[in-house]
């Protein structure tokens, strides 16, 4: 009598409905005829086959239409050293300056309340929203010879477009939401009792961000620079406004790749892209196995 008590309870509580609720809606997906099923499955193949790899298969096989040599020489040419180089620079320099931001602006919007967090929020997302040609043209209008500051830089020999600063900048803008979207939800959703018992303990505020908080956050981190990091890589409408495509100096492997390909060189456009499709690839791995880990620290909380 009492185990049939305790399993009707059991039964009865929000977490077991909740369970068999989602059982019975898998099952029903399940349920479709098999025509329809099959159907569904062969567009979606044959949607991801023509749009993400043919276009990939056909990357790599123009890139080595003339030979294994011909390739390296095309990758191991002077401008197209100087544009990997450019572009790890400049990767680098944003990654750096979002994951700050990133960590800063999670941290202060998931374990504090304070007037003006929508609005920051917002500000967060702009980059999304915002064309990159036109956030290259504003800083255009900022940095130019013309622009509000051109005149103090110029008298202070400070050269911010078409130079190193202005890509970096311009990057670093584009891609500035991706660590404190991968952080935000992450961080509001472990909430704030382990901080709150550690300080109660003693500890101070870098002690517990550094030995709590991103212990608790590190994949995530992880998840929104290895995201950062291939925007910025692939990042082409802002900095082709800020850099002045001068060649051998502020061309990135984006911008190179269309210079060669519009001179017919499209050997060497194609290697430098297939560089971009490995970093893309990478990234697909990377960011699956950096989920199965998010997943796998949900589960344990949920737990």
């Amino acid at each position: 009598m009492t185990m049939q008590i305790a399993d009707s309870v059991s039964l009865s509580s929000p977490e077991a409905k909740a369970r068999a609720h989602a059982a019975a809606a898998r099952n029903n997906l399940r349920t479709e005829p098999k025509a329809v099923r099959i159907a569904i499955i062969t567009l979606a193949i044959l949607f991801l086959t023509v749009f993400v790899v043919l276009p990939l298969v056909l990357v790599f096989a123009e890139a080595f239409s003339k030979g294994v040599i011909a390739y390296l020489s095309a990758i191991a040419d002077p401008e197209a050293l100087s544009a990997i180089k450019l572009t790890l620079v400049v990767a680098a320099i944003s990654v750096s300056l979002n994951l700050v931001f990133g960590l800063v602006a999670s941290w202060a919007i998931a374990k504090f309340e304070f007037t003006g967090k929508t609005f920051l929020i917002s500000l967060i997302d702009l980059p999304f929203s915002v064309s990159p040609v036109i956030s290259g043209l504003v800083f255009v209008l900022l940095f130019s010879a013309q622009g509000y500051f051109g005149g103090w830089l110029r008298d202070h020999d400070i050269q911010i477009l078409f130079a190193v600063p202005g890509i970096a900048l311009a990057t670093t803008f584009v891609t500035f939401p991706f660590v404190a979207r991968a952080l935000i939800p992450l961080m509001q959703e472990q909430g704030t009792q382990e901080e709150e018992a550690a300080i109660s303990l003693g500890a101070s505020g870098l002690q517990t961000f550094f030995r709590v908080t991103l212990p608790n956050i590190k994949w995530g981190v992880l998840y929104g620079v290895l995201l950062c990091n291939a925007r910025a890589m692939g990042e082409f409408g802002a900095v082709s406004v800020v850099s002045g495509h001068i060649r051998g100096e502020t061309n990135t492997m984006p911008l190179l790749v269309e210079i060669l390909y519009n001179e017919y060189q499209f050997v060497a456009a194609f290697a430098i892209a297939s560089l971009l499709a490995m970093l893309a690839l990478i990234t697909l791995i990377a960011k699956t196995i950096l989920e199965n880990h998010l997943d796998e620290g949900h589960d344990v909380n949920d737990h």
